[in-house]
């Protein structure tokens, strides 16, 4: 059984679009805790950075293209491993 004292029913009503955390309690270090959790799966901060300054397409690809060899280059490097 839960503890009744500490126990609230979520409200009702209208959800807001975007993150937000509700507060219960006055128990904010949690909710901060939930908001940065999401902040962080919703890889916020990482967007933030890149949208930061302009690149421009043929750089994105050049790295798109360096990332697949390297990918590549360590499967390859995997399969030989298990033989």
């Amino acid at each position: 059984m839960r503890n009744r004292k500490n126990f609230r029913k979520k409200p009702k009503g209208k959800r807001l679009e975007g993150l937000q955390v509700d507060v219960y309690n006055n128990n904010v270090d949690k909710a901060l805790r939930i908001l940065k959790k999401k902040v962080k799966d919703a890889n916020l901060f990482f967007d933030l950075k890149k949208k930061s300054y302009y690149k421009k397409k043929s750089e994105i690809k050049r790295e798109k293209k360096n990332l697949a060899k390297l990918r590549n280059k360590y499967a390859n490097q995997k399969v030989e491993k298990n033989y």
